[in-house]
């Protein structure tokens, strides 16, 4: 339509850049009107000058189109005014809208003139007080209304995208309330907003959640005050953004965040558990003081610890922790369905369970207990050194998400330490005991290289001595009568039980071996506790004697044997007093099995530096001083320690 040409449009820019010859141009050939370009400097001379009927302010910086539109409103109340910024954003609308712009129309593409022209020729045409719809351009979020201060839908603008989500339309929306659109806790909230937006005349921010017909949304909105009035209600503009990505990448952060927070914990209560453990006199006070530590930290409302018996069952042994009902439930038994304890020590792996009360009910009065306590997810940990089964640790905790792959991870280090730690205070019983356990097992047959050779051959083998080396292997030093070491090497290396073999010493109708083995009788009783004084097989039969605590499970012990032979019997069972030697007597004792040649090649190798690292005095040195050749000296020198060295090793040396 065509307006009067009397009229004055004003093309309003900053003093950075000067408006476009081909935008003022196109404007007026499409108005017919009068369009002159000023700068904000010249705004006041121009006002002065005419009223114009339509004013289009071109600037990005929020402070300016608010003091610049405040300042049009008050001297020409009557003229409309369109914010045309080159670089729009929602701040920039939403202080437009605020200041109380005709329009918002950013500099984006061709639809520019159109949008500005259009503007312009409708405004005297417009009830202002209901024309919202150029407020919720689609340059505005994905959501924009008008809601009156009793939180009725005005005016609704959704954009297409996002309108396929919702069964309602946005103009079906129009005449309804918030709380018809939305749960009554999330109505409550939202009109709230409203209320407080329009009473304290502030922008107000809220976030909340959406149920569309397929998914679960997260929105943001902003309710931006406004001074006008519909029906004699006042209203604000709504304007909401999908933030369902920013929620769900927040949220895993979030997630990671406390994953870390968490894990850091645990790891610290993990340390705090493996120092105390070093000083625990014994496996009691080792298994109570990791209960206790594990709810002490507040991460866990239990924690128990199941010792695995040996014949298929697991027994109770200590507890701690607030989840007081779970606790006797398991107490009183723990060898009815297949939990996660009987797994994990089955298995050897750390077992888990999250959502316990979510999932298939626990068996009675186990799932009464779960809810009582709030028991909502369960870790089950192997105590285990090497072969040997200890038990398992259970920790029950309230999250239902807990136990992470770095949770369980610090769970698998503790399962080990505590495993190991029980060992070590086995054998640190059984050293500084004034009278241990002597056990005597009886073997009959076995599938070992020992009992094989012995089978073939009709030959004795004894075990010399066994040990680990610092990567865990295993080492046998063997001594066979009755066959030489050509014989025992071929068939060691033909025997699938043996890993690697060595021939140390080759005599006429004996040898030494030294051996490695896949499966070892010798290490499993190594790793229960044991000190091992005899090992012998002949014709078949296997006799093995090892000395235990007082305090030790012997059953535990013969079933640990039984694992690896199947026909395994304890022959005898007797407690036996030690000779307690002091240091200056096994000193003394350890000298007199010495030659006086042997002792003075000693001393003098000794205090002469033949032992330091470089070397002092060389061989020959020492050789020369004794008036003997280097062989000579050498001998004497080899056997002197030969001498010392067995007795430490040997002759009751390790139960001394």
């Amino acid at each position: 339509m065509e307006s009067d040409t009397s009229g004055e449009l004003i093309v309003l820019v900053t003093d950075a850049r000067s408006a476009s010859s081909d935008v003022t141009d196109e404007i007026r050939n499409r108005t017919g009107m009068s369009v002159r370009s000023v700068s904000l400097a010249d705004l006041d001379d121009r006002l002065e000058d005419a009223v114009p009927d339509a004013i289009v302010l071109s600037a990005d910086d929020p402070e300016i189109v608010r003091t610049t539109v405040t300042r049009i409103q008050e001297d020409v109340p009557d003229a409309p005014v369109v914010v045309a910024p080159r670089d729009g954003s929602e701040k920039l609308a939403t202080v437009a809208i605020r200041a109380g712009a005709t329009d918002y129309v950013p500099e984006d593409g061709p639809r520019l003139i159109d949008r500005i022209v259009d503007s312009v020729q409708t405004t005297g045409e417009r009830d202002r007080n209901v024309e919202f719809h150029r407020i919720l351009a689609e340059e505005l979020p994905d959501e924009a209304f008008v809601i009156g201060e009793d939180g009725t839908y005005l005016k609704a603008k959704v954009r297409p995208e996002s309108a396929e989500l919702y069964e309602t339309t946005a103009a079906e929306l129009v005449g309804t309330t918030i709380g018809e659109a939305f749960p009554e806790p999330t109505a409550e909230r939202l009109l709230d907003c409203v209320e407080r937006a329009i009473r304290t005349d502030e922008i107000q921010s809220i976030e909340y959640d959406v149920e569309t017909a397929d998914e679960h949304l997260r929105y943001e909105a902003r309710v931006v005050p406004t001074d006008r009035r519909i029906d004699g209600r006042r209203v604000a503009v709504w304007l909401a953004r999908d933030i369902t990505e920013r929620a769900k990448r927040e949220r895993e952060l979030r997630a990671r965040q406390a994953e870390l927070e968490t894990l850091n914990r645990i790891n610290a209560v993990v340390r705090r558990v493996i120092e105390t453990l070093v000083e625990a006199p014994s496996r009691n006070a080792i298994e109570r003081e990791v209960c206790r530590q594990l709810v002490d930290s507040e991460l866990y409302c239990g924690s128990w610890i199941a010792e695995w018996t040996g014949d298929g069952s697991l027994a109770y042994r200590t507890g701690a922790g607030d989840a007081t009902t779970y606790l006797e439930c398991v107490q009183e038994g723990t060898n009815g369905p297949d939990r996660p304890f009987r797994r994990a020590v089955r298995s050897g792996e750390i077992q888990t369970e999250d959502h316990v009360l979510k999932r298939e009910p626990l068996p009675d009065p186990l799932q009464t207990a779960a809810a009582d306590d709030d028991v909502e997810a369960v870790v089950a940990v192997p105590i285990t050194y090497e072969d040997a089964t200890y038990g398992a640790l259970t920790v029950l905790a309230s999250r239902d998400d807990a136990f992470s792959e770095g949770e369980r991870a610090g769970f698998e280090l503790l399962g080990e330490t505590i495993g190991f730690t029980i060992m070590a205070v086995k054998n640190r019983q059984l050293l500084f005991a004034d009278t241990v356990v002597e056990l005597e097992f009886r073997i009959d047959g076995g599938e070992t290289f020992s009992f094989d050779l012995s089978r073939e051959y009709d030959c004795t083998c004894s075990l010399e001595w066994a040990g680990t080396t610092a990567d865990g292997r295993t080492f046998q030093f063997v001594t066979i009568d009755g066959v030489d070491g050509e014989t025992v090497l071929e068939e060691a290396n033909d025997h699938d039980s043996i890993e690697e073999c060595r021939l140390v010493h080759d005599g006429v109708s004996g040898c030494t071996i030294e051996m490695r083995l896949s499966d070892s009788g010798v290490r499993t009783l190594t790793n229960h506790g044991t000190t091992i004084r005899d090992v012998t097989v002949e014709d078949a039969v296997g006799s093995c004697l090892v000395e235990v605590s007082q305090e030790a499970n012997v059953r535990e012990i013969a079933d640990a044997l039984s694992s690896i032979y199947e026909n395994t019997e304890l022959v005898a069972r007797r407690e036996v007093d030690r000779q307690v030697r002091t240091a200056a007597e096994r000193r003394n004792l350890i000298l007199d099995e010495l030659t006086d040649r042997q002792l003075t090649t000693l001393r003098l190798a000794y205090y002469g530096g033949f032992f330091d690292w470089p070397r002092e005095s060389t061989g020959e040195e020492i050789a020369e001083a004794m008036d003997v050749s280097p062989p000579t000296m050498h001998q004497h020198l080899r056997k002197g320690l030969k001498t010392i060295l067995g007795e430490f090793f040997e002759g009751g040396g390790t139960s001394e």
